[in-house]
């Protein structure tokens, strides 16, 4: 675990060390944010609330958070979320084909999901790709697969920027 900015130790961030206890390991991401308490305190519950259970089944979050941080080039959110994703059912050859960009063996709404997460990683639009994930996911759905995609965008960002490596 690498980063070009200080992180915080446990003892200094009763929070942090919460954080830590309960996933029983050092998390340097969760270090690094600890510089700002008051972000590290709000990110968590509102992590949660995207990634925790909703209308969208896990597998498909985890699709969109791993399209999202291939295309960023995130190594650090592509570690956490290549064993978030094995636990959510997304293969190896899975992985690669989404890495590669050739997005084979997935289902007509996954690949809508990967296709307008994708697009909206490099464009922040998303146009041509919206109207095929309406046909397979309601409003409720669309809005919880924009918040995965835009929260996997900015950890991508967060960790990229202060160069947080796994």
């Amino acid at each position: 675990m690498t980063s070009s900015i200080k992180t915080v130790d446990p003892s200094e961030n009763e929070f942090l060390a919460s954080l830590e206890a309960r996933g029983k390991h050092a998390n340097l991401f969760f270090r690094v944010l600890a510089n700002r308490p008051e972000a590290l305190k709000t990110f968590v519950p509102f992590y949660g609330a995207v990634m925790g259970p909703g209308s969208v089944e896990r597998r498909t979050k985890e699709l969109v958070y791993l399209t999202c941080s291939y295309t960023n080039h995130c190594a650090f959110c592509t570690a956490a979320h290549t064993a978030a994703g094995q636990k959510a059912g997304i293969t190896e050859q899975e992985m690669q084909s989404l890495q590669a960009g050739t997005d084979v063996g997935f289902s007509a709404p996954e690949l809508a999901a990967i296709r307008y997460a994708r697009e909206l990683t490099g464009t922040a639009a998303a146009a041509t790709t919206r109207d095929a994930l309406a046909t397979h996911f309601n409003d409720e759905q669309m809005v919880e697969l924009t918040l995965v995609a835009a929260t996997a965008n900015w950890t991508n960002r967060f960790n990229n920027g202060l160069g947080i490596l796994p």
